[in-house]
C-alpha cells in the first residue's frame, strides 16, 4: 500500500471513530467541534492549548474551543464508554491486564479544580498540581487509557465557594484515590472488559477493599505494597528472612528501553485461598543492589508460575508508557481549562486520540512475519506521521 493510500485509510479510520461518538452530541456544531478537537490533538502543534487548537481549526479566537469544553451540551462520561468499547474492539484479549495509577498535572495558581500543593509523581516532589487517577488496558495487542477521574482534595471537596466556581457537581464528594480506582474497576467489570489481571502501585495495593473487589470478580492481581505493609502479624519486609538463600530467581519483567528488565525474584505463599487460587508475597530485588526490594501482594490461579507473576508485575509500566505517549503526542497535560467539566472533557478526548494512534500503529505493523521487521518498523513510523497528515485535513468529512 502506498503512503498516500495509508494516509487516506487512517483518515477514514478517524472518520469511523468520530461516527462512533457522534450520538453523544445532540447538534451538528459540537459534533464538528469534536472532530476538529481530535484532529488538533493528533496534529504536530507546538502546544495543544486553546489558542493553538483554535488556530488549527481555522478559528480567529479560542472562544469556540472554550465553549466546546465548558458550555456545549455533551456527555464526557458517555464518550468515555465509547473509548472503552473502541479499545476493547481493537486491543481486547482475555489475558489482558488492567493497570491503576495516577499522574500529576503541574499548574500555577489556585483556580484550577483540584489543584493544591501535593506530591506529584510526574514532578517527583511536592508541587502545585492536579492529580488524575487513570485505568489503562494492556494486552499483547497494545495499551491505552480507558478511564479517568480527577482527585478532589479535601480542601476542595469541603469548600462550597471553590466548588461552585469550578462547577464541581453536587454529588461529587471527597473520594480517596483507591475508591476512585475501585469505581473504575467496577465500570470495566460491568462493561465486560476482557481481562485476567489487575496491577497497581502501593496506593491501591495497600487498600484491602480494592483487593477484595478484584477477588470477588474472579481476577488475579499483582499489587505493589510498601515495606511497612502488614501481612499477618508482621510487616512484609520481615518476610525476607523466610526466603531461602537459593530462593531467588533472575527473571525479566519485560523489555525496557535498554533491553530486558532483569531482577531477582522470590515468592512466598501466604494464607488459605479458595480452591483453584493461590495468594502470596512476591519480592523483587534489584540486580547489583541486594538491599533494595519491592514487594507485591498477589492473588492468582493456582497454576500460575513465578515467571507469569513477574511478567504481570512488569505490565504496570504500560500505564507509564500511556502517560508519556499521551502527554507527548495528544496533549494530555496541555489543557488550559479550570473547571470540572472542562478537565474531564479534554482528558477524555486526549485519551481517545491516543487510543486512535495506538490502534493505527498496531494495524500498521500487524500481520507481518518476523522476517518483515524492518518493513514493520517503517510502517509504524509512517503511522506516526498520520497525525501530521490528518492535521492538514486529509479525508476530513462534514461529520454531520
Amino acid at each position: 500500500m502506498t503512503h498516500a493510500n495509508e494516509v487516506h485509510l487512517w483518515a477514514a479510520q478517524l472518520d469511523d471513530l468520530c461516527t462512533r461518538i457522534a450520538p453523544r452530541f445532540s447538534r451538528i456544531e459540537p459534533r464538528r467541534r469534536a472532530r476538529a478537537y481530535l484532529q488538533g490533538l493528533l496534529s504536530p502543534l507546538e502546544r495543544k492549548n486553546g489558542w493553538h487548537l483554535a488556530e488549527a481549526a481555522g478559528d480567529v479566537s479560542p472562544d469556540g474551543v472554550q465553549d466546546f469544553l465548558a458550555r456545549m451540551h455533551w456527555d464526557a462520561e458517555a464518550v468515555r464508554d465509547d473509548l472503552q468499547a473502541y479499545v476493547v474492539e481493537h486491543l481486547g484479549d482475555p489475558d489482558a491486564v488492567l493497570v491503576l495509577d495516577e499522574t500529576g498535572f503541574v499548574k500555577k495558581g489556585d483556580k484550577s479544580v483540584g489543584v493544591k500543593r501535593q506530591y506529584s509523581g510526574t514532578a517527583g516532589r511536592i508541587e502545585n498540581s492536579q492529580i488524575g487517577v487513570f485505568l489503562a488496558y494492556a494486552s499483547r495487542h497494545g495499551h491505552a487509557l480507558i478511564d479517568r477521574a480527577l482527585y478532589l482534595p479535601d480542601t476542595w471537596a469541603f469548600d462550597a465557594a471553590r466548588r461552585t466556581e469550578a462547577g464541581v457537581p453536587e454529588e461529587i464528594g471527597f473520594t480517596t484515590k483507591p475508591k476512585l480506582g475501585q469505581a473504575m474497576l467496577k465500570r470495566a467489570f460491568a462493561a465486560g472488559v476482557p481481562c485476567r489481571w489487575v496491577v497497581g502501585d502501593c496506593v491501591y495495593g495497600a487498600d484491602s477493599h480494592t483487593r477484595r473487589l478484584i477477588e470477588a470478580h474472579g481476577r488475579g492481581y499483582v499489587l505493589a505494597v510498601t515495606s511497612a505493609q502488614r501481612l499477618g502479624l508482621k510487616p512484609v519486609e520481615d518476610w525476607l528472612e523466610d526466603v531461602p538463600t537459593r530462593g531467588w530467581t533472575r527473571l525479566s519483567a519485560g523489555d525496557g528501553a535498554k533491553g530486558p528488565r532483569l531482577y531477582d525474584w522470590a515468592y512466598l505463599p501466604y494464607g488459605i485461598p479458595p480452591t483453584g487460587w493461590k495468594s502470596g508475597l512476591l519480592i523483587r530485588r534489584k540486580k547489583g543492589r541486594p538491599h533494595q526490594f519491592t514487594f507485591y501482594l498477589t492473588w492468582a490461579p493456582e497454576e500460575t508460575s513465578l515467571a507469569d507473576l513477574v511478567r504481570i508485575a512488569g505490565m504496570r509500566w504500560a500505564i507509564e508508557s500511556c502517560f508519556e505517549e499521551a502527554k507527548g503526542e495528544t496533549g494530555l497535560d496541555e489543557y488550559e481549562v479550570r473547571s470540572w467539566t472542562g478537565w474531564h472533557r479534554h482528558i477524555t478526548l486526549s485519551m481517545l486520540a491516543h487510543a486512535y494512534l495506538t490502534i493505527v500503529r498496531q494495524h500498521a505493523i500487524g500481520g507481518r512475519s518476523p522476517g518483515q521487521t524492518r518493513r514493520a518498523a517503517a510502517a509504524a513510523h509512517r503511522a506516526g506521521s498520520a497525525a501530521a497528515a490528518l492535521a492538514l485535513g486529509v479525508g476530513a468529512t462534514a461529520f454531520g
